[in-house]
């Protein structure tokens, strides 16, 4: 066989495997969950994935298995792009309509909550890797029956009780202010992190009561949850799909897969895509996606991770590839050639 046929036949086997591969080996990375109220998820986690000690956290390792747990920090749609309702149906919002988080949308009223009051809360967003985007909370409505699927009409989406845009991450939080209004009883806090550079979003859902009490629908409420610790995170990473390599959740801020800059303090509580900024106004709740609507993703402003130029970086890599290989195949077929004229 001619060299330059050879070589068209290793670019044929060679080249678009790899392209594949440099398509499919992006890891799972970034993300982050509420530790303060602290989520389904990782009051889960805290108490161990594989033998948790609360009923409905049994419940859930039963109904999606115990990796969920360990993948706490990855509850996310990647493909939200500020349309989080029209995505994530009625009774699947805690797992971000995900079959492996499908044990956290279980409908139970003991799950671990965390005793609050209204008025100023201070929240915390335990993160293991950084983002540009924007935190909206949301509470449930008055009359939130926890036995019953978290449908979207059971939050009050008019009136998020925080909305934070590119905080500044600390010790391994972001950490923001907010209102808490009056409620009793057990209530919900639904967490929308929709990026700002990408259209993936994350999602969390932390169980309160109010009052220091419980409602009457949870005679038996579940001891305190707790989140789970740096060094639980750090000895369980190995046993996570989502990727934690290089992060410091000791520091004062995760480290970076990448070669960005730290977070910029939040310039406003301006929620991403409308300008709006909160307590100037409430939002209807046909609008509440529109908060979260992803601006773009022309500029390169991830923290760390990809954004959403990863995947046309990757297939413009393999183009090159592919396109080099093609020119080395054109140069030896001319080379072969010339040098057969030359032998006549």
């Amino acid at each position: 066989m001619p060299v330059y046929r050879k070589i068209a036949a290793l670019t044929a086997t060679g080249i678009a495997p790899l392209a594949l591969t440099l398509l499919s080996t992006t890891p799972a990375a970034a993300h982050g969950t509420l530790g303060d109220p602290v989520s389904r998820v990782a009051a889960c986690y805290a108490e161990g994935a594989e033998s948790p000690t609360s009923a409905a956290c049994k419940a859930a390792v039963a109904a999606g298995g115990a990796q969920a747990l360990y993948d706490w920090n990855g509850i996310r749609d990647g493909a939200a792009g500020g349309k989080s309702r029209e995505r994530i149906p009625d009774g699947k919002l805690c797992s971000a309509n995900s079959e492996e988080f499908t044990g956290m949308d279980l409908a139970r009223a003991d799950w671990p909550a965390t005793r609050v009051e209204a008025g100023s809360y201070t929240f915390k967003y335990k993160v293991t890797a950084q983002h540009k985007g924007t935190f909206n909370l949301y509470l449930t409505k008055q009359g939130y029956d926890a036995s019953k699927p978290l449908a979207w009409s059971d939050l009050d989406l008019a009136h998020p009780v925080a909305t934070k845009t590119d905080p500044t991450a600390a010790g391994g939080y972001y950490t923001f202010s907010g209102t808490l209004p009056e409620r009793t009883g057990r209530q919900l806090i639904y967490g929308v992190w929709q990026r700002s550079d990408s259209p993936e979003a994350f999602y969390s859902c932390s169980d309160v009561t109010y009052g220091g009490g419980s409602a009457a629908s949870d005679p038996a409420p579940a001891a305190a949850p707790s989140a789970p610790t740096d060094e639980q995170i750090a000895q369980d990473a190995d046993k996570s799909t989502i990727d934690h390599g290089g992060m410091d959740m000791s520091g004062d801020a995760p480290a970076t897969h990448g070669t960005h800059g730290s977070a910029s303090p939040s310039t406003g509580a301006a929620a991403a895509g409308t300008g709006t900024s909160a307590g100037t106004g409430p939002a209807a709740d046909t609008g509440a996606d529109e908060q979260l609507t992803a601006q773009g993703g022309k500029e390169n402003l991830a923290e760390t991770g990809g954004d959403s130029t990863t995947p046309y970086i990757a297939v413009g890599g393999a183009a090159a590839l592919a396109i080099g290989a093609a020119g080395l195949f054109a140069s030896v077929r001319r080379r072969a050639v010339t040098a057969g004229r030359h032998s006549r």
